[in-house]
């Protein structure tokens, strides 16, 4: 199925280094298709962590937005402004807390932005550490062909310096994107699963 760029894009995540780690291919390829992207962090205690945010979320082509608190209160006037036609996220059973932290905010900040703006229209959540969250893998739902930004989403996570990219997060990335490139049969990809809004999920075009 040919990709079908979004108008625009936001991403609620927890840590500097979160939107490339999990969805920077994705990102990429929705920027150069001429979406608006922006990236939403908490300003990081560790001094030199937001600036290596915004060098990814340049290289991403993307617009990174740091708040001092993530909360409802915040995250819905962030949405009200942005109105995104896509969002994405942690999974809601992320292994990680401050995942599941961001994600349940989001969770609670939906609702009454939907109803009032009808954005965002659909609400995904992305990888994490090995696929996995508190209740298993993570299924295989919509997966993003990433291989010519996949070089671009290597360079943005590279930013972060002060991680161990190297020899921990740069191989992860590699392999999971080997992996759900793997099921659809390219060199690199991402995966994302819907959220309900409303009620609501993306229809299906096809089976």
């Amino acid at each position: 199925m040919p990709f079908t760029t979004p108008a625009s894009v936001l991403t609620v995540m927890a840590h500097p280094d979160d939107a490339e780690l999990w969805a920077g291919g994705t990102l990429a390829r929705c920027s150069a298709s001429g979406a608006a992207v922006t990236i939403a962090v908490p300003r990081h205690a560790e001094p030199g962590r937001d600036a290596e945010a915004a060098t990814g979320a340049t290289i991403l082509g993307a617009t990174l937005h740091q708040c001092d608190q993530l909360t409802v209160t915040t995250l819905r006037e962030l949405l009200l402004a942005v109105r995104p036609e896509v969002v994405i996220t942690h999974p809601l059973r992320d292994v990680h807390p401050d995942h599941r932290a961001v994600a349940d905010i989001l969770v609670a900040a939906l609702p009454d932005v939907v109803i009032a703006t009808g954005h965002p229209h659909r609400v995904y959540t992305a990888d994490s550490y090995n696929s996995l969250t508190l209740d298993g893998p993570i299924p295989a739902h919509t997966i993003i062909d990433i291989t010519n930004t996949y070089e671009q989403k290597q360079r943005a996570l590279s930013a972060h310096a002060s991680q161990p990219i190297t020899d921990h997060f740069g191989p992860m990335a590699e392999t999971l994107a080997r992996l759900w490139g793997s099921r659809i049969g390219v060199i690199h990809a991402e995966n994302f699963v819907p959220l309900p809004i409303l009620g609501r999920l993306p229809a299906a075009l096809t089976l």
